[in-house]
């Protein structure tokens, strides 16, 4: 499986440090130092369906692929406005797509875990082209009062379009239940029969938990595909990881002792994007020239559950095509 195209999408509405000190018990140097994060995007006047179907338009738009011809449409979303339907049936009929759709909750892995499942169904056959969107809006259940989860989280999309190729070498995946250190609880309407009623629980994150939990299970990740590809950390020449936290990043970097360069970065601009993170960091890189024909490059992600995922793949430089061509 190879990627043949991306696309993003972000808010307009732009939130500094500043603006959050106005309310909240912190300040631009606390909120900087700790996470790295200077601004975040947050929905206002669009929609998360509206940033899905721009970021999946582009990417259709830079593959060259007519929706028409996308077999299988994945969304990574962990919650929205809807519990049904789901946000790949929202989208799929006002982007064109005439294809199956469904929606998988891998929290900030998500991303790595649907291009997982693109990559088992183009090697089995079962799809040629795969549209996969990324779209998250944390904000909408973090506790605006409280600092731990508000300075951290923000919204948006990024999408790709994969089809068969050679690209992905491997993918790792695991799972532990460690529910605690990060959920999100939403009310449900009580029975006649109930004993006791649920109520909404904002998003609570144990923050030092999740912090080790994150840098020991992706440096594992990390370690275990390197080394059952036969590389070294010097040879990939772009780590693209989830956009959380400088800190964490930087623990992965200085344990494979890589320079800075290959470890771009966009959380000072965005926040934490959940799932779509990785995405929305690699369109802009490809955007911009810098994810290079040829490039091995490093997928890793954390998230609540606790999951984790890592991918190796080699970058296919992406041009822009008619959106015929790919028929």
């Amino acid at each position: 499986m190879k990627i043949i195209g991306t696309g993003s999408a972000l808010p307009e509405k732009v939130v500094t440090n500043d603006m959050l000190a106005s309310f909240l018990e912190t300040s631009d140097s606390w909120i900087t130092t700790r996470t790295g994060i200077q601004t975040r995007r947050l929905l206002s006047k669009e929609t998360l369906s509206e940033l899905a179907m721009t970021a999946a338009t582009a990417a259709l738009e830079s593959a060259g692929v007519a929706p028409e011809n996308i077999d299988y449409l994945i969304c990574s979303n962990v919650a929205n406005s809807y519990v049904t339907p789901s946000l790949s049936s929202i989208i799929l009929g006002p982007l064109g797509c005439k294809c199956p759709c469904t929606d998988l909750n891998g929290a900030c892995t998500g991303f790595i875990y649907a291009l997982d499942i693109a990559d088992a169904f183009i090697k089995t056959g079962r799809a040629k082209n795969i549209l996969i969107v990324a779209a998250e809006e944390p904000s909408r259940f973090c506790n605006w009062h409280e600092r731990e989860t508000s300075v951290l989280f923000a919204d948006g999309a990024g999408a790709v379009v994969v089809t068969k190729g050679e690209g992905f070498k491997d993918f790792i995946l695991t799972g532990d239940t460690h529910t605690d250190v990060l959920y999100y609880k939403r009310s449900l309407e009580t029975t006649p029969f109930d004993r006791v009623e649920e109520k909404t629980v904002p998003l609570v994150m144990q923050g030092r938990e999740v912090f080790k939990l994150a840098v020991r299970s992706c440096i594992r990740d990390v370690d275990t595909i390197l080394e059952r590809n036969n590389m070294t950390g010097s040879d990939i020449d772009m780590y693209l990881l989830h956009q959380a936290n400088f800190r964490i990043n930087d623990s992965i970097r200085e344990h494979l002792e890589q320079p800075k360069e290959k470890f771009p970065t966009n959380m000072q601009k965005y926040g934490n994007t959940s799932s779509a993170s990785i995405p929305i960091l690699m369109d802009e890189l490809s955007r911009a020239g810098e994810l290079k024909d040829g490039m091995n490059v490093l997928l890793s992600a954390f998230g609540g559950g606790f999951v984790t995922g890592a991918s190796i793949l080699r970058w296919n430089g992406i041009t822009y095509k008619d959106a015929t061509e790919n028929e």
